[in-house]
């Protein structure tokens, strides 16, 4: 089957503000967000939506339609998101999560990762007072105040670096950063890899509360508060990368059968809470066990977090990731306890 994508990067420059334009010609926010993100592979959209967001965007549908498009992953070394949302190289991931569940320590650890890489790592400050951004600025190449001082830091660097752009929700809303986009695309500019944040916490309440997205980071209360880090939601996070066939077959199947049993051990966790254990019946107790043991792999030491917990960061590639959630699902980890998969690495 073809390769075919949503031109995100053209949806977020021609319709800044895409909830509202989306709802006035019959659409729902999310069902753009999931086109956008790859949740809904566009070969499976209406034809009548495609049709609709060309004519907000005002072009083709050629244009709208990206075929044959590689896609390049970044891979980050941290195993819930490589699994699950894995970045696009040049695409923008947005941060959707309340104070408290760590989306401000998944940045700092993204931006220490990135600039050991050799990418130019740029924060744009925030307006107004928000004094935790400080904890983020360690591994920042560049901290400006204003869309035209990123500008000038960017095409100082040269035009053909790999950048790290950094920027809260605000800059969106006011426009600033499809702005910075077009000066930026004048230049030649292209591969800027955009985190986009949201200090107030309200971007959870909105439908598309940065626009078309490429990867999404849905962090989850629950893990947070059970101190299951990073807090990231295997099931709601999703990325573009993982629509048509631009994931390898392995990994699409890997992903799949561990989102599968994650999300029944997350109904079965609802019902233990209530009833415990002992009303599980012998084979759904086994689900229940299997996902326990798959959502402490999943948990992760940070090499910016080192100083409070006292655990050296690890970095795990892709492969040693895919076979080791493999082995929990096809129950060869059956030797290990929920203790000992939790904050480790590699499984040894």
């Amino acid at each position: 089957m073809e390769n075919i994508r949503l031109n995100v990067a053209l949806l977020r420059k021609r319709v800044p503000n895409l909830t509202t334009a989306a709802k006035s010609v019959g659409l729902r926010p999310a069902t753009v967000s999931n086109l956008s993100t790859g949740k809904i592979p566009v070969g499976r959209a209406e034809v009548r939506t495609i049709v609709a967001l060309a004519e907000l965007a005002g072009c083709t549908l050629d244009e709208l339609i990206l075929r044959g498009e590689s896609a390049e992953m970044i891979e980050t070394g941290i195993k819930t998101l490589d699994l699950f949302a894995p970045i696009s190289k040049g695409g923008t991931v947005g941060l959707v999560a309340r104070p408290g569940m760590g989306q401000l320590v998944v940045l700092a650890e993204m931006l220490y990762r990135l600039k050991r890489e050799g990418y130019i790592t740029i924060l744009i400050k925030p307006n107004g007072d928000h004094p935790e951004i400080n904890d983020v600025t360690s591994d920042v190449d560049f901290v400006t105040d204003s869309i035209d001082e990123t500008y000038q830091a960017m095409i100082s660097s040269g035009v053909n670096k790999d950048f790290v752009l950094t920027a809260d929700r605000s800059f969106i809303l006011s426009g600033d950063m499809y702005s910075l986009q077009e000066m930026l695309d004048e230049k030649g500019i292209s591969t800027v890899t955009t985190f986009l944040v949201d200090l107030q916490g309200e971007a959870v309440d909105e439908d598309l509360p940065y626009g078309p997205l490429d990867t999404l980071w849905h962090f989850d209360a629950d893990l947070a508060v059970r101190h299951k880090y990073p807090a990231v939601n295997p099931i709601y996070s999703t990325s573009s990368i993982l629509e048509g066939s631009y994931l390898d077959p392995v990994h699409h199947s890997i992903q799949q059968r561990a989102q599968k049993l994650l999300r029944r051990y997350r109904e079965l966790r609802s019902l233990v809470n209530v009833h415990g254990l002992d009303r599980l019946p012998a084979a759904e107790l086994y689900i229940y066990q299997q996902g326990e043991k798959l959502e402490a792999y999943l948990t992760q030491p940070f090499y910016v977090a080192e100083t409070f917990t006292g655990k050296n960061g690890v970095r795990i590639g892709l492969q040693d990731t895919l076979n080791d959630v493999r082995k929990i699902l096809d129950s060869s980890a059956d030797a290990y306890s929920v203790e000992e998969l939790s904050f480790i690495g590699q499984i040894k």
